[in-house]
């Protein structure tokens, strides 16, 4: 029989994630700390966002901190690679 180790990040009484290591499990956590901690900040803004969008763009936020740090520091955003361009023009020989 195998024995699987799982931590469980767990929010107010509501499982959020399973993961298989604990680091992943921490940095989860922390992500959500942030999150909670982003919601009166940006309630604070005066932007009249409902609730759900507040939490959305609080979330996003916290998933993208590394991202925002370096914009709040004045480093421009890391570019990814764009996407090939498919092809939608029709061959002549068609």
């Amino acid at each position: 029989m195998a024995v699987i180790t799982q931590y469980v990040v767990v929010r107010e009484g509501v499982e959020k994630m399973t993961f298989t290591s604990k680091k992943e499990a921490d940095a989860y956590d922390k992500m959500l700390d942030i999150a909670d901690s982003l919601i009166p900040f940006i309630q604070g803004a005066g932007l009249d966002l409902d609730d759900g969008r507040t939490e959305k763009l609080a979330f996003y936020l916290a998933t993208h901190k590394d991202d925002l740090s370096s914009l709040l520091k004045g480093a421009p955003l890391a570019k990814a690679e764009p996407a090939p361009r498919k092809n939608t023009r029709k061959d002549a020989a068609d």
